[in-house]
């Protein structure tokens, strides 16, 4: 199976991008903001179309496309949070947006087949580098600022009031969610960046109440999910998003069933 670079690439590409939705996923879910982090990736299938259209690149308009929105959508701040109606309505019309530009140049279609439902299998190497970059980057970023993230989510007015400014912490945050989406749609596609990008943090937090292992334990769970997914792929000849996701709903109906734990105690701020 690895006496093929297309699977090679598979596996590294695979396997970065789960890691760092594993990572950023957990926050996710904890900060109760799952819904935004799916409607950018219907704002970056607008952008990879539209770039494609004006004859750009169109992971380059993925990119910038999700990470504007993402950025956008920290700047709203508290407008924004639990506003399912609007976040629904950006959703569709993105995706909305994305079908209009498919209209005018129709030569992208197959490009937007791999879009909406993912294609690992054909990654390649400067993809593969490009991936491994942007989850350099925002790994480190998201070291950087996992403190006053983790106590801004928990504790939010408290925060305030230590001088955590929240907004911005929120902005860097779903900067960080964007680049981590636009890296996900490149694995599972659009319609399925909840696969990778919040199954395997949601099991991690019904499993573990500890914030260090529970991120580990996302990312583990990811990677395995992903690296699992091309393999049976690969022997079965069935879509690897669709073992990927079968395997990501498996793992969280599974932790779900082994009891519901407490998720992470407001004492444990202390020790941040």
């Amino acid at each position: 199976m690895l006496d093929y670079d297309f699977m090679r690439n598979a596996f590294a590409a695979g396997g970065v991008v789960a890691l760092l939705s594993g990572v950023v996923g957990y926050f996710l879910v904890m900060r109760g903001q799952t819904f935004a982090g799916h409607a950018l990736s219907h704002v970056g299938f607008a952008g990879a179309t539209g770039a494609a259209l004006l004859g750009l690149t169109p992971l380059g308009g993925l990119i910038g496309a999700t990470l504007l929105g993402g950025i956008a959508m920290g700047l709203m701040g508290d407008r924004l949070q639990g506003s399912d109606v609007a976040i629904g309505a950006i959703l569709a019309l993105s995706l909305g947006l994305g079908m209009l530009f498919l209209h005018f140049y129709t030569s992208y279609a197959t490009r937007a087949t791999a879009l909406l439902f993912g294609n690992v299998l054909g990654v390649g190497l400067d993809t593969v580098r490009a991936l491994f970059a942007i989850a350099a980057l925002c790994l480190v970023l998201l070291a950087l600022i996992a403190r006053p993230l983790v106590f801004a989510s928990l504790q939010p007015e408290l925060a305030a009031a230590k001088g955590v400014s929240t907004r911005w912490i929120s902005v860097l945050f779903l900067a960080v969610v964007a680049l981590a989406t636009a890296q996900c749609i490149q694995i599972v596609g659009v319609l399925l960046v909840f696969t990778l990008m919040v199954g395997p943090g949601a099991a991690a937090q019904r499993l573990s109440s500890r914030l260090g292992f529970g991120v580990a334990l996302s990312a583990g769970l990811a990677v395995a999910e992903a690296w699992l997914g091309i393999a049976l792929a690969y022997y079965t000849d069935w879509p690897t998003s669709f073992w990927i996701s079968a395997l990501s709903a498996a793992g969280y109906l599974l932790a779900a069933s082994m009891g519901r734990h407490t998720f992470f105690s407001f004492r444990h701020i202390d020790k941040l």
